[in-house]
């Protein structure tokens, strides 16, 4: 779990950084095909630790 938590923040920061970079006007192709690249990876990343979370937490049906 500690990887994938790893893994988001990794994508934040990358993502972050690339918006540092983001020209006021005309963003070249290239940058908007990295940042949809980024951010969809950063949305399996966030669900599959979602998932992971959800393993983990025990279930409200087992402890009542």
């Amino acid at each position: 779990m500690d990887a994938l938590r790893n893994r988001v923040r990794a994508l934040e920061e990358e993502i972050a950084q690339l918006m540092k970079q983001w020209p006021r006007h005309s963003a070249p192709p290239g940058l908007l095909l990295r940042l949809e690249e980024l951010e969809e990876a950063l949305a399996e990343a966030r669900a599959a630790l979602r998932q992971e979370d959800e393993r983990a937490a025990p279930s409200s049906e087992a402890t009542g």
